[in-house]
């Protein structure tokens, strides 16, 4: 069987735990090759974002074009993007190499409280991006960000997916593990009307750096193996799950997930 191939669009974390690093760990743990195009680096660890430089327009595009040309993704994903002027620059690449299975993950904070993408960037996301992906999935802040909407509670979350599906995505995952209560909630709405919740344990820890962009990615990979998007989106909920329960528990701040969890293949 042809070993199926993804991208991600995203910043790399010099901690590793999430961002680009994340994102190919993921990959490989779903049996996916992997490849990337960078658009920001950042200093950064468990406790915090040091510093961000954002990679060149030109770079960025290259990049895309390169992976593109050789290595066609079988679905693609985008993470941090920085400046609104990236965030129109993959726009556009994403519509030129007609990229497929688009999912995106509008990165704006990082779990650290730290900003990862200018305030004048947002509304390109919304302009620009949410019309392209076939799964867009925001946490409860950017889902509030997006959408103009307080996002506070579980019927919230389904307004604002509902929102997103409006403003042109094809489906919307809004995260709600922010929320309070024993049980871990996530609103998926597609654009056919139809929603389904999904609901795990809450977990007692302090282990998520990274999660967003390693659900994002395990979507990701799913659509990549051709699977449904439901079912990529219960196969990544479930491993992430088991990924933040296993972690290794390094850092002095939020720490990483558990890469190795092996994923559905």
């Amino acid at each position: 069987m042809k070993l199926p191939t993804a991208l991600t669009i995203a910043g790399s974390d010099s901690g590793g735990g999430a961002g680009i690093q994340a994102d190919l760990k993921t990959f490989h743990a779903f049996g996916v090759f992997g490849t990337s195009a960078i658009c920001a680096i950042t200093a950064q660890n468990t406790t915090g974002v040091r510093a961000v430089q954002a990679v060149p327009v030109e770079m960025v595009r290259a990049q895309i074009a390169a992976v593109a040309e050789d290595l066609p993704p079988a679905a693609c994903k985008t993470g941090m993007l920085a400046t609104r002027q990236l965030v129109e620059a993959v726009a556009t690449a994403i519509e030129a190499h007609a990229l497929p299975a688009y999912v995106l993950d509008p990165v704006m904070v990082a779990t650290s409280g730290d900003r990862l993408l200018d305030a004048d960037a947002e509304g390109a996301v919304a302009r620009r991006l949410v019309p392209l992906a076939a799964l867009v999935t925001p946490n409860l802040d950017e889902a509030a960000i997006l959408t103009g909407q307080s996002v506070t509670d579980v019927a919230g979350m389904e307004r604002a997916a509902r929102a997103l599906v409006g403003m042109g995505a094809a489906a919307a995952l809004v995260k709600g593990g922010h929320l309070e209560g024993r049980e871990a909630v996530d609103v998926l709405c597609t654009r056919d009307g139809a929603v389904r919740t999904f609901s795990h344990a809450r977990l007692d820890t302090t282990s998520t750096h990274g999660t967003g962009c390693t659900l994002s990615a395990a979507v990701t990979a799913g659509l990549a193996h051709g699977r449904s998007l439901e079912r990529a989106v219960e196969d990544a909920l479930t491993w992430l799950h088991r990924a933040i329960a296993t972690a290794p528990g390094l850092g002095q701040g939020h720490g990483p997930l558990n890469h190795f969890v092996p994923g559905p293949r």
